[in-house]
């Protein structure tokens, strides 16, 4: 028997940065994804085989020993097979279809979809167990996790988050969205500490950053409600132009989101920034000449999924 589970990839479409001191967020899950297949094994360790490498560990092995890679997989394979009392060692594949490391959340579905992939072989877990199995493991890596990527993986569609919870939007959007990658590596925690000093050097500018990006995305979550994809263009146009003061924007990536300007409904990046990628809102209308538009760079259009995680067992004929 195998269990195979899929999760999908997100994007921020409005709130990055803000969300730290207090704002509101607004994430999407896309039609990106990373399949985990599970298998149990007569052997006595846990084999992964990934796009990134293959590893093999005893099921014993400790935790804080473990490839940071594949820490949270070991972690969920080590803690369901106690859980269930199994005999057993695993061997699991994973594959995706999500570039990593560009903001993506590509950790985040692999959790989620490893969570589901191997709970799979033993029981059927409700999406909401498998967010807390999928949130633990990714404190493994990431101590201060704030659920919302691994809450989007999970549930699909659009949410709203915020510190005080996250709220599902009941909506069937129209739009595509284009993402681009610039290939510039950045680190998170670096673009978070920048935007900390920009904070405590320009208090009174910042704290009015906020309470426009607080009104922006109150109308952004009104425009989504009503598919009405100009003004949510126009949103996206003047959330970069926060992001940009607050100093997490760069010339590579203003260059790129320049690229799109006369072709789709408005384009910013997604994520910390500093790197990683931008993301271009379109529809069938304009959606060639924008991916002509970026066509110096990766790129790829992408719809919102609106299923989240998806499971499935396959018995063998024997």
């Amino acid at each position: 028997m195998k269990s195979i589970a899929s999760a999908p990839a997100k994007v921020i479409l409005f709130g990055e940065h803000f969300i730290v001191y207090g704002g509101k967020a607004i994430l999407c899950a896309i039609n990106k994804r990373i399949t985990i297949e599970s298998k149990l094994s007569d052997s006595n360790t846990i084999h992964i085989d990934s796009d990134i490498g293959i590893i093999t560990v005893p099921k014993n092995q400790l935790i804080e020993d473990i490839d940071i890679r594949f820490r949270p997989i070991i972690f969920l394979a080590q803690k369901i097979l106690r859980q269930f009392n199994s005999d057993s060692g695993l061997t699991i594949s994973i594959r995706s279809e999500i570039p990593a490391g560009v903001g993506l959340g590509s950790s985040s579905a692999c959790c989620v979809a490893a969570a589901s992939s191997i709970s799979g072989l033993f029981t059927s877990y409700s999406k909401e167990d498998i967010l807390r199995l999928a949130l633990e493991a990714e404190k493994t890596i990431f101590e201060n996790a704030s659920g919302a990527d691994t809450t989007s993986c999970t549930f699909g569609g659009i949410l709203e988050y915020t510190k005080q919870g996250i709220q599902r939007l009941d909506m069937y959007p129209k739009f595509q969205i284009v993402i681009a990658n610039s290939r510039i590596i950045h680190t998170t925690s670096q673009v978070v500490e920048r935007v900390k000093k920009f904070k405590q050097k320009n208090i009174e500018e910042f704290s009015k950053l906020c309470h426009n990006e607080a009104i922006l995305i109150d109308q952004a979550v009104d425009a989504l409600k009503n598919n009405n994809i100009e003004v949510l263009g126009e949103k996206m146009i003047e959330n970069q132009s926060h992001l940009q003061r607050i100093g997490v924007s760069n010339q590579t990536l203003d260059s790129m989101i320049n690229l799109t300007k006369n072709v789709s409904h408005g384009a910013k990046i997604t994520g910390a920034g500093d790197g990683g990628c931008i993301i271009a809102l379109v529809d069938d209308s304009n959606l060639q000449k924008t991916l002509q538009a970026l066509s110096e760079y990766e790129c790829f259009p992408t719809k919102i999924d609106m299923s989240g995680v998806e499971q499935k067992t396959i018995h063998d004929n024997s």
